[in-house]
């Protein structure tokens, strides 16, 4: 049904997706390389979704809207603040700044998005960031997960806003559920499935 591509850019080796249905294209999240990497496969992106706006994901969005004009989709205007680029430039003592983006549309859990002719269920799920969302596409049993669950782990929350009980919570009660069958494609490392993850990921046990 979908056709799935990633780019992994930047420090923290962070998947961007480009989704494809026919000819129509969706991009979630904007790691280091991702405006490039979209314009080489020579395709144009009908949105820019971002799961969260800590830096690693949305490093290159302000070039794909710029270079697409595409709307940009987030749970959360634009804030230094979740961009963590402060926290980043206080550890590495470099400066460090994520080009300022606006935002088109904000997502919530009460209004599906619509995008590549379905409907995506928005999840809004803090603990790892405050603005942290996954998109979930049910005919495609598709899920785009962020930073909140992995392969054999879950986000981090020792940043701002972290919260290791809001997260648990919200894995368990909003993913959890989801079909066993659903693929879930994270912000860093490979993908995986619901079913997996609810019986094997040794931090949910």
């Amino acid at each position: 049904m979908f056709t799935l591509q990633c780019h992994t850019g930047g420090i923290a080796a962070t998947n961007g997706y480009l989704i494809t249905l026919g000819d129509r294209h969706l991009v979630v999240d904007a790691p280091e390389g991702m405006a490039a990497w979209v314009e080489h496969l020579g395709v144009t992106p009908e949105a820019l979704w971002l799961t969260h706006q800590h830096f690693d994901h949305c490093q290159d969005a302000a070039a794909l809207v710029q270079r697409f004009e595409c709307p940009l989709v987030a749970f959360s205007d634009y804030s230094r603040d979740l961009t963590l680029e402060s926290l980043l430039g206080l550890t590495t003592g470099l400066p460090f700044s994520v080009p300022p983006f606006q935002v088109t549309h904000h997502a919530s859990e009460s209004e599906p998005l619509e995008a590549l002719g379905h409907f995506w269920q928005v999840l809004h799920i803090p603990g790892h960031s405050l603005d942290s969302l996954c998109f979930y596409q049910p005919e495609g049993h598709l899920l785009l997960g962020g930073d909140v669950l992995f392969r054999d782990g879950v986000g981090r929350t020792d940043f701002p806003g972290g919260s290791w009980s809001q997260l648990l919570h919200g894995i368990e009660t909003k993913i959890l559920p989801l079909p066993d069958e659903t693929c879930l494609w994270p912000g860093h490392g490979p993908e995986t499935t619901v079913g997996r993850e609810r019986t094997q990921n040794p931090l949910l046990q």
